[in-house]
C-alpha cells in the first residue's frame, strides 16, 4: 500500500487550516499545517515530495514571495495558490511564476481534490522530463564543440549544405561530424540523435531555465 500523498497547507487563518485538514485527511491525504509563510519556508527544503496549498495573502509574507523563495532555493514542490475574491491578478502572476494552479475561496471539495491531483500529475511529468534531460545532457557532453554545432543545425532542420555554409566548413566535413556524433551517442538514426537533443532542451524548459 502506497504512502498517503502529503499536502502542506500554508494559511494564516486557523479556521481554514482546520477545515482543509479535515477535508483532505478524509480524502486520504497526509496533511501538515503551517500558519505562515516563514514557518513553512524554514522546513520546505526537507519536506517529502508533496503539494503546497498556499494562501496568497498572509500578514508575515505573501504567497507570491513564498513561491519565489521556494524556486530560488530549488524547492520544486507543486504549488496551488488559494485566493480570495478579487485576487485573480495575483493568481495569474503566480501561475506565470510557476504555480501549478489556483483555486478561489470558498471552494468545493471536488474542485480542490481535482486541483491537487492535476498538480501531482504535472509534478511527476516535470520530474520525468528533468531526469530525461540530465541523462540526455550527459550523453551530449561526450561531443566536441563542432559536433554540437552540427547537431544544433540538424535540430534546426537544416540540410548538410546549409550547416556547412553556416560553420564555414565543407559538406563532407559536416557528414564526418554527423557520423562521429551518431557513433558517440550510440544511435543508429538521425531521429534518435534528435530525440536526445530534444530531451536535453525539454528538461531545461521543465525546470524553468
Amino acid at each position: 500500500m502506497s504512502e498517503p500523498y502529503p499536502i502542506y497547507v500554508v494559511d494564516d487563518d486557523d479556521a481554514i487550516r482546520r477545515s482543509l485538514s479535515f477535508m483532505l485527511k478524509t480524502s486520504g491525504y497526509a496533511v501538515r499545517l503551517f500558519d505562515g509563510g516563514h514557518e513553512f519556508l524554514k522546513e520546505a527544503a526537507a519536506l517529502p515530495a508533496g503539494c503546497v496549498l498556499l494562501d496568497v495573502r498572509m500578514p508575515d509574507i505573501d504567497g507570491m514571495a513564498v513561491q519565489s523563495e521556494l524556486r530560488t532555493h530549488g524547492v520544486m514542490l507543486p504549488v496551488v495558490i488559494m485566493t480570495g475574491h478579487g485576487d485573480i491578478d495575483m493568481a495569474v502572476a503566480a501561475m506565470k511564476a510557476g504555480a501549478s494552479d489556483f483555486i478561489e475561496k470558498p471552494f468545493e471539495k471536488a474542485a480542490l481534490i481535482s486541483c491537487i491531483e492535476a498538480a501531482h500529475r504535472q509534478s511527476i511529468a516535470a520530474r520525468g522530463a528533468s531526469a530525461r534531460a540530465q541523462e540526455a545532457q550527459a550523453r551530449l557532453n561526450v561531443l566536441t564543440d563542432r559536433e554540437r554545432d552540427v547537431l544544433n543545425g540538424l535540430v534546426d532542420g537544416l540540410p548538410n549544405k546549409s550547416i556547412a555554409y553556416d560553420l564555414g566548413i565543407s559538406p563532407r566535413t559536416v557528414e564526418i561530424h554527423r557520423a562521429n556524433l551518431m557513433q558517440k551517442l550510440e544511435v543508429k538514426s538521425l531521429a534518435e540523435a534528435l530525440r536526445i537533443a530534444f530531451h536535453a532542451g525539454e528538461g531545461m524548459e521543465a525546470t524553468g531555465g
